[in-house]
């Protein structure tokens, strides 16, 4: 009688929660995964190398563009390095602003991961629920930068423009008639300030709508508790980061440990797992959307009573004010310089890291004094997490690597850069 042996099988190469071109090359036992090789598909478009041919400033909207459901956070970390190295001051304003927006894209990026992860794992109402409150996140990403994904708000010094004072509004149209409509501006009457603390208000409501669909629900536990297990010391020596990491029991967050901007002036709690299996990074997940609604409230309730500027005053590296670039010659010259020129960052090398949705995002920046990076590198918390795909897979089902593919909560524009 001929050897059984295992056989190797194509998984993909596409898959719709890996937010790109995934295919994986599972050596099979039967239905066991024994070995899962993951071939990255073809997303590359080079960042780190065109940004030494840009401008620092031309290349903030390509941080938007790697990890693109966290596009706020990326631009965070890559403001934060030239900061270091340029040595300037950010108002303290503009400090509330960026944490305010990065919990917002914090929101964002984890209604993705459990909207995604709940329909690959057989729940499609997840996914609707989630899509629901991704809008009204969206309506705050274009209130204020007039793009609803890819927003270039955060600038080096600060950020492109202070809070708006009104919100805009659906207007009549053939599709909906002015009752409706009435209905869909209640919370669109005040300032962008007021509809970003209504939607705090309303947000535990639906965070406990999410908890009675999937965590005590059979099915959903059937599918990821004890599956792909990560003891934490396994965790540390792969390399994660962010809630892989502290779903394996792990209290790493870099906003408590080094804290930047103002996170250490806000009162916020670290979610920690215990067993290390998909079922508890789900929770770690759910808790810190919670706490990221805590934070944004705290911001809220700062802003509205402490006006100031946004962006740093020098010239160098801030555009000037509109209305003195139409009076004042200097004002012009200087706007004009750094739109083209841009700004020149004094010569050394600096690492700047935030804890991203997904983990820890670091921006290594090498300058030698010139307007555009000699290097940049991305420290992508994607990269390491799916390097752990083999370790976490082997052992488990075939129907368990999809459950495993939706933990990691890759997006493959960080992770094939």
């Amino acid at each position: 009688m001929a050897d059984i042996k295992n056989y190797t099988l194509n998984f993909g190469p596409q898959h719709p929660a890996a937010h790109g071109v995934l295919r994986l090359v599972l050596e099979l036992d039967g239905e066991v995964v024994q070995r899962a090789d993951p071939h990255i598909g073809l997303l590359h478009r080079a960042t780190e190398k065109l940004a030494e041919h840009k401008t620092f400033i031309q290349s903030l909207p390509y941080m938007d563009r790697l990890d693109y459901v966290s596009m706020m956070c990326n631009e965070h970390a890559y403001c934060l390095a030239i900061e270091k190295l340029l040595g300037i001051e950010v108002p303290i304003r503009a400090q509330y602003i960026r944490v305010m927006f990065s919990e917002i894209t914090r929101l964002l990026n984890h209604l993705m991961w459990l909207g995604s992860h709940g329909n690959d794992c057989g729940s499609s109402t997840i996914l609707l629920y989630c899509f629901r409150e991704r809008e009204d996140l969206f309506d705050m990403y274009e209130a204020v930068s007039g793009a609803r994904m890819h927003a270039a708000y955060f600038r080096p010094g600060g950020v492109y423009r202070d809070l708006p004072d009104t919100m805009p509004q659906y207007k009549v149209s053939k599709i909906r008639n002015a009752r409706a409509l009435e209905e869909l501006n209640q919370n669109r009457q005040g300032s962008l300030l007021d509809f970003i603390d209504d939607f705090t208000q309303r947000f535990p409501k639906y965070l406990e709508e999410y908890h009675t669909l999937l965590t005590d629900n059979r099915i959903w536990k059937q599918r990821t508790v004890g599956i792909g297990v990560v003891p934490p010391e396994k965790a540390l020596a792969m390399g994660m980061t962010g809630p892989m990491l502290r779903g394996s029991g792990i209290a790493w967050d870099l906003r408590k440990k080094q804290p930047y901007e103002v996170y250490d002036r806000l009162d916020f709690d670290i979610p920690v797992g215990k067993t290390g299996d998909t079922y508890d990074r789900y929770l770690v997940r759910m808790e810190e959307m919670r706490q990221s609604n805590r934070i944004i409230k705290q911001c809220v309730d700062w802003l509205r009573t402490n006006p100031g500027p946004v962006i740093t005053d020098n010239t160098k590296v801030a555009p000037p004010k509109r209305e003195a670039m139409k009076t004042n010659m200097e004002e012009l010259i200087h706007h004009f310089k750094l739109f083209t020129e841009g700004f020149h960052v004094p010569e050394g090398e600096a690492y700047a890291a935030v804890e991203h949705p997904k983990g820890e995002f670091g921006i290594y920046l090498v300058s030698d004094g010139a307007n555009k990076p000699y290097r940049l590198k991305i420290r992508a918390p994607g990269f390491a997490h799916l390097s752990c795909l083999d370790e976490m897979a082997r052992g488990h089902m075939l129907a368990d690597a999809v459950a495993i593919i939706g933990t990691l909560d890759i997006v493959f524009g960080e992770i094939d850069r």
